[in-house]
């Protein structure tokens, strides 16, 4: 089914405009240069995007989901998820993860959007689920997240493949607030730029809170 937005909607013209982008680019370059298969035959890219497996048609960008234990699809329902991954699609180039992570301030211009980042996703992230740890462990597993042993609780998310989140949260107490950190696989920054992060986390955030409203 189209995605259907109101005209005057801020998105719209970004979305249009990727769309035709989209539509001018050629699938065997964009398969060679992200490593991602495309079938020649049925005209689609096969996506790893939150831990869902998707079909991506060319030149029309229809998507359809491999059946998961998700419950909420944001490539198919989320207008942010899809420019995001129009513009990996369109833009990005990728590298083999090598376990290292690094803070959104330690990335190429991470410093300039820092305050943007740190209202957008962090605090946000914090004031949704700094407090409610048990419910960010059913988001993590319904996403197959791998929990790691940082913070209080940690969760390594892969966002598309070799492309890796990490959400930390420490529990308050009497002396400090809770809080939370979101760190980033070192090879993000050939993926996308500072600006586009604060976009993925958002769209993680997003994603989050339509998983928690089905609990």
């Amino acid at each position: 089914m189209p995605f259907d937005y109101a005209k005057d909607n801020m998105e719209r013209r970004p979305y249009e405009f990727y769309i035709e982008k989209y539509r001018q680019a050629d699938p065997i370059e964009i398969s060679n240069r992200l490593g991602i298969a495309y079938d020649v035959q049925k005209s689609e890219f096969a996506i790893f995007f939150m831990g869902v497996n998707y079909h991506v048609s060319y030149p029309d960008f229809r998507v359809s989901h491999e059946e998961s234990k998700m419950c909420f699809y944001p490539l198919e329902e989320d207008i942010y998820a899809k420019i995001l991954v129009l513009r990996y699609l369109l833009n990005a180039n990728v590298f083999p993860h090598n376990g290292d992570f690094c803070a959104y301030r330690e990335l190429p211009s991470g410093e300039l959007y820092y305050r943007q980042f740190q209202g957008r996703c962090v605090f946000r992230l914090n004031r949704k689920y700094g407090n409610r740890l048990e419910t960010i462990e059913h988001i993590m597993d319904t996403l197959g997240a791998a929990q790691v042993h940082m913070a209080d609780k940690g969760y390594e998310l892969e966002i598309f493949e070799n492309l890796y989140l990490k959400f930390l949260f420490w529990e308050g107490d009497e002396e400090f607030p809770a809080s939370s950190q979101i760190l980033f696989s070192s090879n993000f920054p050939a993926a996308f730029d500072a600006y586009d992060l604060t976009e993925v986390g958002e769209i993680c955030i997003n994603t989050f809170n339509e998983i928690a409203k089905r609990l």
